[in-house]
């Protein structure tokens, strides 16, 4: 038991490092003891253990127990070997070397811990073969982490000094000569580079700073700063500076850019405050000036709470000064637009939801702008805005309500459109004679109903008048109640018999009297008064309809034939619809002073002008004939080594239909419509129209009831005809099984869409002129990622859109092409960072280039460079801007423009 208490005791004096042993009462001198070595033998490396950090009690009867020397377990490891040495008391750790205090770990390739002074001393050590020097220290403390050459760091007073240390604080990189640590929230840095830049040790940019204080996570504060490009003085610097370094929201001022506009003079734009409110919700507020007294604001917030909603609010106000008070072509015109996205998340509340679209503001908003870089935005003409809410109400049936309301803009005729508001109703379909199980066989079961409800509140006016009393002033309104019954049979197994009826009630709440009067002139005119109170009317209608399906294939014997099968699917369908005649709900037209108008039979309805109309004083009884053809084949793939058949689509539809009026007294017989869509090449389709008129025109071009066939000519006139295509190719295309599925989806919901522009980019996509950001930029890809770091790029992607229309008009024998246009965009990707682009088009018709842009975009690492141009036109026009990618450095940018010449 002896030796066994002796050598505990040795192990934890080497191991301590310990000097003296106290009793307690006497301390006892200790006389050291060698290390034994045999000759020719490697010296026993130490091992640290963790009893051996901790300071002994000499009796555990001792009420005060001394502090231990160290605060924390001392955990410690090395790939090559650990050595202590008894009389420096020092520990010695090489190759690969950690050692863990608390919440410090440090890893270097030699780290040597002294144990009188509490120094801890961190290098890297140098490669044999290479001469290199490699495992550099690495410092980390809690989430912050330094990599100097070297470190010499105290584990009482926990302050370290480093050499050529690089730390990483959000969206910084700092490298600096030598740091500081003065506690865990303050470091002291001298002649310190930091930069947003990827590759600290090579970065593009950097601010050079000769004295730093460094507070992690919260603020960088400097003497005077100077930035380099490229390792290239710049003339920019300041005697101080104070960079924020926060991973959260704060509120802060934005800085302006500075600009010269031709038109408007030197300008501030895109400064403000940015309002970080809370969590769920921000707030921006930004402001241009113009020096010819030109002025905008803008206020922006977005707002989302998880699982409820999101969404987004922008308005702007401007106005615009063109020339000088007192010059003859002085103008100033104002204008506005707001913006409102929002969206319910479907969790949120299964069986309601709101959801708002709106994009309201003057006619000329998108096309005179101070900031409007959306290039497709410039061509619309209509500026839709809705705010809907529909609540459901499940059991059997299901009860639906919906409300809208709705402005439509016209732009070019300066007329709104307004819905305010919209109210739908409806009864999901009841079956009251289906069995009990559910189960409906035969006309009886299949009976079914519904109720809809449709009431709306309808005016029209000026976009000048859009927020004055005089809106509802013409304004309409109505509610149309429908009963639709309908039920489907089979006859003979393989025809399909619908028929249905259809009733209507209508209440109005405004009606029309028409009264013949003679004006100054003499001559006879109609004058309409309206009758306010309500009023109704009720229609009925009747439809019927028989189809089948017809199937032709064609199989080959040939195993080696290219086309194994072929299949042709036709659908022909007869329909009948009769639409009763309600002549009571008319009147004869009579004079001022009652007498009826007895030279012609002229009717009025006292319904026309209402929000659903006159209901119909012509009895029709029409039959409808209708074919649909679908051609499909199997061929063999080409690309299989197998023989593997697949589907290829020669007719995706070829469609013919026509109807014949039994009631009608002449042209019964309606024009012939012609409609297919044929694929031509991949995912490209071309879609074809025409019509052909059995009718021949008279001398004034006025069709009569004569066939055209009997008249002199053909069969049938082709009286119009169009064909369109829009595809898309790229280099997948030629690339085998490098085309995706997910490349045939469509951008729906994207800022360029949402105001106005067009969801295949055609026109390419909009821009943030504060950030000079595409809007709908995506995250580059793991490809990207490994083009940027191959040596060579031996591909280089790009992307060709092309849209062509053709229309041809001959109802009149005007014959001629009324429309012939292309239009084409497309981008080339030169290097993974340096893509170029535009799009032009040209009218065939017109003879002119239509809308026309070159675009330029060049991603520099730590900056973005863009420049986008709009060489001809009215709307000829450029925009350049450079900045720092950061957002903690987006304030450091340099943009330029020159905006299209107002129109006021």
């Amino acid at each position: 038991m002896y030796p066994f208490l002796r050598h505990i005791i040795l192990s934890i004096v080497f191991l301590t490092g310990l000097h003296w042993c106290y009793a307690q009462e006497n301390p006892v001198v200790q006389r050291p003891i060698p290390i034994i070595q045999d000759s020719g033998k490697v010296e026993t490396p130490v091992v640290v253990t963790q009893e051996a950090l901790v300071e002994q009690d000499s009796t555990a009867q001792d009420t005060t127990k001394p502090k231990a020397f160290l605060q924390y377990k001392l955990e410690s490891s090395a790939k090559g070997y650990n050595r202590f040495d008894r009389r420096q008391n020092t520990l010695t750790l090489y190759d690969q070397a950690i050692i863990v205090y608390g919440d410090i770990r440090l890893e270097a390739g030699k780290i040597i811990i002294n144990n009188n002074t509490g120094n801890v001393y961190a290098y890297g050590i140098v490669e044999d073969s290479t001469n290199a020097y490699v495992q550099k220290p690495i410092f980390t403390q809690g989430a912050n982490k330094v990599e100097p050459d070297s470190i010499i760091f105290n584990k009482d007073t926990k302050k370290a000094l480093t050499y050529n240390s690089k730390t990483a604080q959000g969206e910084f990189n700092v490298v600096a000569e030598i740091t500081k640590k003065v506690n865990d929230s303050v470091f002291f840095m001298r002649n310190a580079r930091f930069t947003t830049s990827s590759n600290p040790e090579n970065p593009e940019y950097y601010f050079l700073a000769r004295k730093i204080k460094f507070v992690p996570k919260k603020k960088i504060v400097t003497g005077l700063v100077n930035m380099y490009i490229a390792d290239v003085p710049t003339p920019l610097g300041l005697p101080f500076a104070f960079f924020p370094m926060t991973n959260e929201r704060r509120s802060g001022i934005i800085l302006p850019s500075f600009g010269n506009d031709n038109n408007r003079g030197y300008n501030l734009t895109n400064g403000g405050y940015y309002f970080a409110i809370n969590d769920y919700v921000d707030l921006t507020v930004l402001g241009d000036y113009f020096t010819n007294g030109s002025y905008g604001a803008r206020v922006e917030s977005s707002y989302r709470k998880r699982y409820k909603y999101s969404g987004s609010i922008r308005f702007l106000l401007e106005e615009s000064i063109r020339s000088e008070r007192g010059f003859s072509d002085f103008a100033q015109t104002g204008r506005y637009n707001i913006n409102w996205q929002h969206s319910q998340d479907a969790n949120a509340s299964p069986n309601s939801r709101f959801s708002a679209s709106v994009n309201l503001g003057s006619p000329d908003f998108y096309r005179n702008s101070f900031n409007q870089t959306n290039q497709s935005a410039q061509l619309i003409n209509n500026l839709s805005s809705s705010i809907s809410y529909s609540k459901t109400f499940p059991g059997e049936p299901q009860v639906n309500l919906n409300t809208t309301v709705s402005i439509n803009q016209n732009v070019n005729t300066n007329t709104t459109n307004l819905t305010l508001p919209t109210f739908q109703g409806s009864v999901s379909r009841v079956f009251p004679f289906a069995s009990e199980g559910g189960l409906k066989k035969g006309i009886i079961q299949n009976i079914n109903l519904q109720y809809n409800v449709r009431g709306e509140n309808r005016a029209t006016t000026t976009n000048d008048n859009l927020f004055t009393p005089d809106i509802f002033k013409d304004a309409r309104a109505g509610i149309q109640h429908s009963i639709p019954i309908s039920t489907n049979f089979k006859i003979a197994k393989y025809f399909s018999v619908s028929t249905g009826a259809n009733f209507q009630e209508n209440w109005v709440f405004d009606t029309i009297d028409q009264t013949l009067v003679a004006n100054e002139s003499g001559n006879q005119v109609i004058r309409r008064d309206t009758m306010s109170g309500f009023d109704s009317y009720r229609t009925y209608s009747f439809n019927a309809s028989l189809g089948t399906t017809i199937y032709g294939s064609f199989t080959s014997s040939n195993p080696e034939a290219k086309i194994q099968a072929v299949r042709h699917v036709i659908r022909p369908s007869v329909s009948y619809n009769i639409n009763p005649s309600f002549d009571q709900y008319y009147e004869r037209l009579l004079r001022e002073d009652g007498v009826m108008v007895s030279e012609e039979e002229r009717f009025f309805s006292r319904f026309e002008g209402t929000l659903f109309g006159a209901p119909g004083r012509v009895f029709s009884s029409n039959i409808g004939l209708s074919i649909q053809n679908n051609l499909e084949a199997k061929v063999l793939d080409p690309d299989s080594e197998d023989g593997e058949l697949k589907k290829k689509q020669w007719i995706k539809s070829l469609n013919i239909s026509t109807s014949y009026n039994l009631a009608g007294d002449s042209l019964q017989l309606s024009p012939l419509n012609l409609s297919g869509v044929i694929p031509i090449y991949k995912d490209v389709d071309l879609q074809l129209n025409a019509n052909f008129d059995p009718y021949a025109l008279d001398a004034n071009n006025q069709r009569i009831n004569t066939f055209n066939i009997n008249n002199g000519g053909s069969l049938a006139r082709l009286t119009n005809a169009g064909a369109r295509f829009n595809f898309k190719l790229d280099s997948k295309d030629f690339e085998k099984g490098a085309k995706d599925e997910d490349d045939k989806e469509t951008k729906v919901e994207s800022t360029t869409l949402r105001n106005g522009g067009r969801a295949d980019d055609l026109f390419g996509d909009p821009i943030d002129p504060a950030t000079g950001n595409f809007l709908d930029d995506e995250e580059p890809t793991q490809q990207d990622v490994d083009l940027e770091d191959s040596l060579y790029r031996f591909k280089i992607p790009w992307n060709l859109n092309i849209a062509y229309t053709f229309t041809y008009n001959n109802a009149r024998r005007q014959n001629e092409i009324s429309g012939n246009s292309i239009m084409l965009s497309g981008d080339v990707e030169f290097s993974p960072r340096w893509s170029i682009g535009g799009n032009t088009g040209y009218d065939f018709v017109g003879k002119g280039v239509s809308f026309t842009t070159i675009r330029f975009q060049r991603d520099l690492e730590s900056f973005r460079m863009s420049f986008n141009w709009n060489p001809i036109g009215v709307n000829n026009s450029w925009f350049f801007f450079i900045g720092i990618k950061s957002g903690a450095l987006s304030d450091i940018k340099y943009d330029q423009r020159r905006q299209p010449d107002p129109r006021f």
